[in-house]
Order: structure tokens, then sequence, then C-alpha cells
């Protein structure tokens, strides 16, 4: 009996959980719609993931200037990818209003690395080696930057951290179920597999987002187009590790040129008023 109202409250909280994942269109007047995010990421507090994304990022920057591997404030590349974020994060909020509140930060790391990210609360960093290695045009770090930050601005991590709370709590229902809790474990290895497929969409997502911040910036976002064919031919000179995270390929040029018609206009708007 008791083992059954145990059950019988994991269902209730599961059903309550899957309830929240459903969520309403946005009202966006122009440029690009992904729709609203996810009200499951309510289950992790935006507050905590942004102390610990403030707090890790603190580390990696003490740990590159230990290295002499922060880029200065007076360096010619951090003062050009901090004037390309100037002009990105103003419409920021578009998409995430909390984004005003965020303490950006824009920084530079010596490394042979293809690498950039965004983490929660709007802290970014570039690795050297995708400026040096691909020989980006400002645009093109554009696309890399917008696609960086509409992962912040719609919580992906977030989201992603919910859903392995829900996939833990599904796996040890099932787990009860079968046998008592003797197979959660086993449960929540094929779980944590089946989660993958969230991180292609998200990519996605930041893909199409990121076309929307840069064209409202005055990036022009065919910059897509050619960001990934030089990602792809490096490639396939030798395996980049950017491209183990952010799957490229024919694929994603062909979304990214679906969108084009749809923040073209963003672009050339932009263009005029500058």
């Amino acid at each position: 009996m008791v083992r059954a109202n145990k059950l019988r409250r994991w269902l209730i909280v599961l059903t309550a959980l899957v309830g929240a994942i459903t969520c309403g269109p946005s009202a966006l007047a122009d440029g690009v719609d992904v729709g609203k995010p996810s009200r499951l990421r309510n289950l992790v507090p935006a507050s905590g993931l942004e102390k610990q994304a403030a707090q890790e990022y603190a580390q990696l920057k003490a740990q590159a200037a230990k290295q002499h591997a922060l880029g200065p404030d007076n360096h010619p590349q951090v003062k050009r990818l901090r004037a390309i974020a100037a002009r990105i994060i103003p419409f920021a909020g578009r998409f995430n209003p909390n984004a005003s509140h965020w303490k950006w930060e824009i920084n530079l790391i010596g490394s042979k690395q293809i690498n950039a990210f965004c983490m929660p609360g709007g802290k970014i960093a570039f690795y050297s080696g995708i400026l040096d290695t691909l020989k980006l045009s400002d645009d093109e770090v554009a696309m890399v930057m917008g696609h960086e930050i509409a992962h912040a601005l719609r919580e992906h991590a977030r989201e992603r951290a919910a859903k392995s709370q829900v996939t833990r709590l599904g796996a040890t229902l099932l787990g009860e179920l079968l046998g008592g809790g003797g197979y959660t474990s086993a449960l929540q290895i094929g779980g944590n597999l089946l989660s993958l497929k969230f991180s292609r969409d998200d990519e996605s997502e930041a893909d199409i987002v990121g076309l929307d911040l840069a064209a409202r910036a005055g990036f022009d976002p065919r910059a897509g187009v050619s960001l990934w064919q030089k990602m792809m031919a490096a490639n396939s000179r030798a395996p980049l590790e950017f491209l183990s995270t952010h799957p490229g390929g024919d694929g994603r040029i062909k979304k990214i040129e679906k969108h084009l018609p749809q923040v073209m206009p963003l672009y050339q708007k932009a263009r005029k008023s500058r």
C-alpha cells in the first residue's frame, strides 16, 4: 500500500511536469519567431545557474591569465569582439527580458581551439583559434556570437538541466515499477542518451535567433552560410572540437538559407539607420 501511494504521487508529479512543457506561441511583429521557451526550465532557478556560470567563467579567466592567455583590454581582437557585442546585446531583450540585468562579459582566450561560447547570464568567450584559423570577417564573428548569445537568451542550459531532472525522476519511477528500484541506474543512462536530441534542436534554434540578432545589429546574415562553409572546409582537414557540440553540414546551411528572407529586411533596415 505504501509503495502504491508513493508511485501514485510520482505519477501526479510527472503529469504536471509534462503539462508544463507546452508553450503558447509568441507574438513577434517581425524577424524570426521560435515561440516561447519551454516552461519546463522553471524547475531550475535561473539565479542559481547564472551564479554557477559566473563562478566557472571567473575560474576560466583566472586560469587563462595565469597562463598569459587572457587577452588584455587593449588587444585589437578583444576590442573587435566587444565592439561587435556592443551592437548585438541591445537587441537581446527581444528574446529574454532578463538579459538587460545581466552582467555581460566578453573576453578572448589565446588557444588554437576553434570554439566560442556564451554562458547563462551573458558570459562570452572566444578562443583565438576560431578567429585566426577561419579568418572570420566581422559579419561571420557576429554570426558566431549571435548564435552563442542565443543559447543563453533561450536558456538552453537551464532547460537541459530541467529535462535531466525529469529524466531522473522518470527513471526512478520506472525502476520502482519494474523492480523496486533495481533498474533505476540503467534507465537513467537510457534517458540521458535520449535527451541528446534536445541539443540538436537547441543548435537549430540558436542559429535562427542568432541570425535575427546579428541582422538587427547591422551584420549581414548571409555570413551564416559562409561561416559554416568555412567550418566544413576546416573540418575536412582535421576534426573540429566545435563541431562535436555544434552539428554542421549542408542541412544546417539550408536551414539558415531558409530563414534569410525573414532577417534580410532587418539587416537592410539596420544598414540604412547606421
